[in-house]
């Protein structure tokens, strides 16, 4: 069964297996998650291919336990090469043509440790987008009755703690329990992200690739941890090179050449992770600010320096973010230490 491939498109109750062996459609029928594990277990080695979707990495995962060849695919790709409409059938079977095609790019898989990292990171973002919206709905119905919020003098906790100690600024009873209630759920959403954080603190200390990435500058705890995920640790090799994970993350301009002509534009407004794009250039404008605002210590000093003076802190923020990402991939690709080249007293 070496030149067996078997595509299957996962869902949240059926899973649809599609084998497809000697150039002819076996069989393609659906199966319950407890039946496709058990078809896992008694099956010979062959080639899985699964569509990335939710529950991806676990069941490749679990076919890789089992011995089998697991890979990921793009479901754009799948999207792209599917006949006809959209069915669970069509789905399978266009999951094994499109793992047919000649250089296909296979996605990634992640680590258990990588999802779990992951997972406080994404807790951790929902609760980052609820305080703004909290924090910003507080301040705009505050407005409506002329007390306005400042970021100076104690800011938003001062103005809600006085608007609920005055006794004769009109306000019912009721709007001040609610008032008061919408108050203890900001305040509930910033311990939560300060418990993610410490967590997240607490879990890169477990991961010496990881750690070792927040000697780059620009480069804390959260880029540490997200460049971690990123750049594919489970599996090395994901990317040939630094350059193609840099244009992967969206730190490289857009290309768009035809006729022999090569013609480059702007970095691309849509990415896949804009998140990770946005906490990278994020980092890299502090380690800008840093470096031009005190003595060159090293030659990235003076670099950053000079592109500063040509092309603006816009632009070198990210091309020292593009820079971070070739430096960290070439780190956990050939486990090497960074090291800062200083300039010579």
């Amino acid at each position: 069964m070496k030149n067996t491939i078997v595509g299957v498109d996962l869902a949240k109750h059926v899973i649809q297996v599609c084998l497809f062996s000697n150039k002819t459609v076996q069989y393609n029928i659906d199966m319950t998650p407890a039946e496709f594990a058990e078809w896992l277990a008694v099956t010979n080695s062959v080639t899985i291919v699964f569509e990335a979707c939710g529950t991806s990495n676990y069941w490749k995962q679990k076919a890789i336990l089992f011995g089998h060849d697991a890979r990921l695919i793009s479901p754009k790709l799948v999207s792209a090469v599917r006949q006809n409409q959209k069915t669970d059938k069509n789905d399978a079977l266009a999951i094994v043509q499109a793992a047919l095609l000649p250089d296909v790019s296979f996605v990634r898989g992640k680590s258990p440790e990588q999802q779990q990292l992951q997972s406080i990171l994404r807790l951790r973002e929902l609760c980052v987008k609820q305080k703004t919206a909290t924090g910003n709905q507080l301040t705009a119905l505050l407005a409506e009755f002329n007390i306005k919020a400042s970021t100076r003098n104690g800011g938003l906790k001062k103005v809600i703690t006085a608007t609920l100690e005055d006794a004769e600024n009109g306000l019912s009873f009721e709007f001040r329990e609610a008032l008061s209630a919408a108050w203890q759920q900001y305040l509930s959403i910033l311990e939560s992200i300060s418990v993610y954080d410490r967590c997240l603190e607490k879990a890169i200390e477990k991961h010496a690739d990881c750690k070792k990435l927040l000697k780059i500058e620009g480069v804390g705890v959260l880029n540490a941890i997200n460049l971690y995920i990123a750049l594919g640790c489970a599996e090395l090799g994901t990317f040939s090179k630094g350059k193609d994970a840099a244009a992967c993350i969206g730190l490289t301009p857009m290309q768009h050449s035809s006729g022999g002509k090569a013609k480059l534009g702007s970095i691309g407004k849509y990415v896949k992770n804009g998140m990770l794009r946005s906490q990278l250039i994020t980092g890299a404008m502090s380690a800008v600010n840093h470096a031009v605002n005190r003595k060159a210590k090293t030659k990235k000093d003076i670099w950053i320096a000079a592109l500063v003076g040509r092309r603006g802190k816009k632009c070198a923020a990210v091309a020292l973010a593009n820079k971070t990402v070739r430096t960290a991939f070439a780190m956990l690709t050939q486990g090497t230490e960074y090291k800062a080249d200083l300039v010579e007293a």
